[in-house]
């Protein structure tokens, strides 16, 4: 009967498959297979939706962990005048912010001038306000400025607090393009061309809308800055949350940048001059010497960066030329009058813009007036003469040719050195024996000790014979 019923559908192999049983149970097991299979299928779409409901809630959470991590504030301190150093690391601070993902720099400003040219400065002005971070400008603290080009500077940053104490203005003529200033600035350009403001000021002009006693009340209401309320004490405070992250200079930019400010500038330069006209009257090459050669060259790297006026450098330069022609002859005289006069004026236009201050002036004229008429003179005196009587002892002493001489040069006489000039321009060479003649200022006048001059030593001779008869 069951065969006959297979018969009548042998085209058709779904009765083997949906069959509900058989005689021998083989009829069972393809049903079994479906539901193991149905089964694995649900489990396998369960744990896939299960998977996929858990990815977006640890992604969120992730997210809200990155978002919750507070951002990190740059600040750099900018004191003094703004020069090429620091031109340039206020640009490089702006790129290592961009790098690193900062919430803003703050540039701590305490700056009455900028000596670079109006090019660089509007260069810089495009650095600030195209960066893709937010730039603030604090003046602070109490007591400082931001004046003149550095304080059009502040007025291309994003947002502008003054500290109490702290002033603001003195713009001068504008060399920023109005469109990278604050609109509210420029609206008030006119009234800080040549007037300061304090704090106040600032927030009636529009320039700042709080008060910023401290970096850190300037800080706290900048967008992005994370801070929280502290109850742990007697009155609740709010403390930030968000890192502060300082910049300086190197050591070595920082040591340029201090040497070109104008009171380094102008004592390293006269220190170094006097040095080496000292040690260009002494024998050999000393201490004073390297020492005078690096003021010299650090003096004159101040004078590159600062604008100084061309006519009173040179005014300078004759100056010490003048106090070195009468340190040659010991005795101050009318070099030393025109010299000294040289020094004031020379000193007191020397930067053109601003003044040094009357301490570093009086140090400056005082100092080296005194030691190039009196000072320098006696040292040198000291150095080649004997410290207990005068040096007429010499005349006759026999000596040694430190070097080749033909015209000056340096003997030794009873193992000192001494500066000498060769008596009637006779050549002497390293090592060959010489006696002294004569003295003249703080040269000794000597010849070789064979073809000398006859006169002195028949001289020497009869005063002998005087003696011998005595």
């Amino acid at each position: 009967m069951r065969r006959n019923d297979r018969d009548a559908f042998p085209s058709s192999p779904l009765p083997s498959l949906t069959g509900s049983s058989s005689a021998d149970g083989r009829g069972g097991r393809p049903a079994s297979l479906r539901r193991r299979l149905s089964l694995s299928v649900a489990f396998v779409a369960l744990l896939v939706g299960a998977l996929s409901a858990m990815s977006p809630a640890r992604a969120q959470n992730q997210a809200q962990d990155l978002t919750n991590e507070p951002l990190v504030f740059d600040v750099v301190q900018i004191s003094g005048f703004v020069d090429r150093i620091v031109a340039d690391f206020i640009e490089t601070s702006i790129d290592n912010a961009e790098a690193s993902g900062s919430g803003g720099l703050i540039l701590q400003v305490n700056s009455t001038r900028a000596v670079i040219s109006d090019e660089r400065v509007v260069e810089l002005a495009e650095k600030i306000s195209e960066a893709e971070v937010p730039i603030y400008a604090w003046v602070g603290p109490s007591g400082a400025d931001a004046r003149g080009t550095v304080a059009q500077l502040i007025a291309a940053t994003d947002e502008i607090g003054v500290a109490v104490g702290a002033e603001f203005g003195d713009t001068g003529e504008l060399v920023i393009p109005e469109s990278l200033l604050m609109p509210a600035f420029v609206e008030v350009a006119e009234s800080l061309r040549e007037n300061t403001v304090d704090e106040e000021t600032v927030i009636t002009f529009g320039l700042a809308d709080r008060d910023s006693p401290t970096l850190a009340f300037f800080a706290l209401d900048l967008p992005g800055f994370a801070s929280e309320i502290d109850t742990s004490g007697d009155e609740a405070v709010r403390v930030p949350v968000s890192p502060v992250r300082f910049s300086k200079l190197s050591l070595f930019d920082g040591w340029m940048h201090t040497f070109a400010s104008p009171a380094m500038t102008y004592l390293l330069f006269l220190i170094g001059a006097a040095l080496l006209i000292f040690e260009f009257y002494t024998a050999g090459v000393g201490i004073a010497g390297v020492l005078g050669a690096g003021c010299f060259v650090i003096g004159c790297y101040g004078l590159d960066v600062l604008p100084t006026r061309p006519w009173a450098l040179a005014l300078l330069i004759i100056a010490m030329l003048g106090y070195a022609v009468d340190v040659q002859t010991g005795v101050a005289q009318l070099w030393s009058v025109i010299a000294t006069a040289f020094l004031v004026v020379g000193s007191l236009f020397l930067f053109d813009g601003f003044a040094i201050s009357w301490i570093t002036l009086l140090t400056g004229i005082i100092g080296i007036s005194v030691s190039m008429i009196s000072g320098m003179p006696a040292m040198i005196r000291t150095r080649f003469g004997t410290p207990t009587i005068g040096r007429e002892w010499m005349i006759g002493t026999m000596g040694e040719a430190a070097e080749d001489i033909k015209r000056e040069g340096v003997v030794t006489i009873d193992g000192a050195p001494w500066k000498a000039r060769v008596n009637r321009t006779t050549p002497i060479a390293k090592g060959d024996p010489v006696r002294v003649v004569a003295i003249e200022g703080l040269y000794l006048e000597i010849e070789p000790e064979e073809g000398g001059a006859r006169d002195y030593r028949e001289m020497r001779g009869n005063r002998d014979d005087d003696t011998d008869a005595d």
